[in-house]
């Protein structure tokens, strides 16, 4: 993996982990970082994923960072799909503004997924794969404002979910720094998800502890499964 002096970090660190801000410059300034080159035609993937290598805390073969850092690179492969799909065929009925709250979210997940690629370097489960996954959003409904962001919604409350759930696998004090400003910034998305779609409402997922929902890896994986278009085995996702 990665350093963490690399210059994706650098650049993740000045521009995307502030997230209120972030405007029309920025997003220009992350699509020349990220642009449409970057980004290989996606084609139908293998049949089986195993993400890390992930076995147990008592094989030193079995690294849980790279495991983590991995179902972290998913997660934020299928939320820039989705928004990347979203602003290329935004609903007819979206209210003025809301195409650049979209893009502007499209810009913060492929930084995220630029950033974790990066930091895995070789490790990157899909080093392996013959051709890029291609993502399924057809159980959403996408030709609707309402429908975009409940999908929206939906698919940021599972990121900070996941992030909160697998955090405590992590053995690198740089790389659970670097995922918690990441999900700093899905809890923003979640929260203006829920607020555009009934204003008053960007905290009601917040529990009696006063926190966010936390899920563990294989909870997850049933979640986004559908979205997946290859089994996701959890064989190395930590569990305890």
């Amino acid at each position: 993996m990665h350093t963490p002096s690399s210059p994706a970090r650098m650049l993740a660190r000045r521009s995307f982990f502030r997230v209120a801000g972030a405007g029309a410059a920025v997003s220009a300034l992350v699509l020349a970082g990220c642009g449409k080159d970057d980004d290989p035609d996606p084609v139908a993937g293998n049949p089986t994923l195993t993400l890390g290598n992930f076995v147990s805390s008592s094989t030193s073969a079995s690294d849980p960072n790279i495991t983590v850092l991995n179902y972290a690179y998913l997660l934020e492969q299928i939320e820039a799909a989705f928004y990347d799909k979203v602003v290329t065929t935004p609903p007819s009925d979206l209210l003025p503004g809301e195409l650049a709250y979209l893009t502007d979210l499209r810009d913060h997940e492929l930084i995220h997924r630029e950033y974790l690629k990066y930091a895995l370097g070789t490790s990157a489960y899909d080093n392996t794969l013959s051709a890029p996954l291609v993502f399924d959003f057809s159980t959403f409904t996408l030709t609707t404002r309402t429908g975009v962001w409940t999908a929206a919604r939906q698919l940021e409350e599972i990121g900070v979910a996941a992030y909160n759930g697998a955090a405590k696998y992590l053995t690198s004090a740089e790389h659970l720094n670097a995922l918690g400003k990441i999900v700093s910034v899905e809890a923003r998305h979640a929260a203006l998800a829920r607020e555009v779609l009934q204003p008053g409402t960007f905290a009601d997922n917040i529990g009696t502890t006063g926190l966010d929902d936390a899920k563990s890896p294989a909870q997850v994986v049933a979640l986004i499964q559908p979205f997946v278009p290859v089994v996701i085995s959890t064989a190395n996702l930590p569990t305890t």
